[in-house]
């Protein structure tokens, strides 16, 4: 299994210098991806902005999206901001997509939020058909869907390479993979959907990683105080998750930092290089 880490675009005091400093620091570390979120109604840098400044200084590692809100964005202007990415990262992006689950965003973005299962299934085909090779997007390119209705599931096994999970322990991952393999093949797709995972972690400051999470989840109730409670806060906690995760099968894990501190990434490639 491949061990990515996330790049802090929301999380609060991640300034462009950290930024592109911890780009820096993961491309040279023992990690094979550095990935972004997506928000509109948050403090935070917009995910393909952060990866275009990430792709100007890294080499090695992927680059990807975590997932990005395409219903947000015009069709047109998501398959232009992805394929600039991978220009300007050598074909280094993984494009994964989902329609987000907080409302504020549509009503910021001024879309109605009623249509976006609808017009994110007409995203990704336009992305895979004839319409997305004009913007340098199809065959070679890596695409992503999340999602845990029936509904995203098939959307993931028509249109794409694989399934991008939205987090939590990894017996909730393997049963979300478990639904993702079995979409695809009931969609006759040869072969298996390539399936990555995320998690949440903070090695110093477990205090500060929790708040940011609370808030960052707040439209959840009391759900947030879970997922804060489950932030990965020392080096036996990351390493019993990875493999938790690969015994479930995942292809690829991004471990999300919730503390904008550049040791976090040293700390971590530790961790995993341990």
């Amino acid at each position: 299994m491949r061990v990515g880490i996330g790049l802090p675009n929301t999380t609060p005091g991640a300034e462009g210098a950290l930024l592109l400093e911890w780009a820096r620091r993961a491309d040279a570390g023992p990690f094979s991806s550095l990935a972004v979120l997506d928000r509109v109604a948050y403090d935070s840098v917009e995910p393909f902005t952060a990866l275009a400044a990430a792709a100007a200084v890294t080499w090695r590692v992927r680059l990807a999206t975590m997932i990005v809100i395409g219903p947000l964005r015009s069709t047109a202007l998501l398959a232009k901001q992805a394929a600039s990415v991978q220009a300007i990262a050598g074909g280094r992006l993984t494009l994964g997509l989902a329609v987000g689950a907080r409302l504020d965003d549509y009503e910021v973005a001024g879309v109605d939020h009623r249509r976006r299962g609808v017009r994110l299934s007409e995203q990704l085909a336009y992305l895979r058909g004839g319409a997305g090779h004009a913007h340098g997007i199809g065959d070679g390119f890596e695409l992503l869907a999340g999602g845990a209705s029936g509904a995203a599931l098939a959307r993931m096994a028509r249109y794409t390479d694989g399934y991008a999970h939205g987090g939590g322990p990894p017996r909730a991952f393997a049963a979300a993979a478990m639904k993702a393999r079995a979409a695809w093949s009931d969609f006759g797709r040869a072969g298996q959907p390539q399936l990555w995972g995320q998690g949440y972690f903070a090695l110093d400051g477990a205090e500060r990683g929790a708040a940011y999470l609370r808030d960052y989840y707040a439209f959840t109730g009391g759900f947030a105080e879970k997922i804060a409670a489950a932030n990965l806060t020392s080096a036996r906690a990351v390493k019993d998750f990875i493999r938790g995760y690969e015994a479930a099968g995942c292809d690829e894990l991004i471990l999300l930092p919730t503390v904008a501190d550049i040791a976090e990434v040293d700390r971590l490639a530790e961790v995993i290089a341990g």
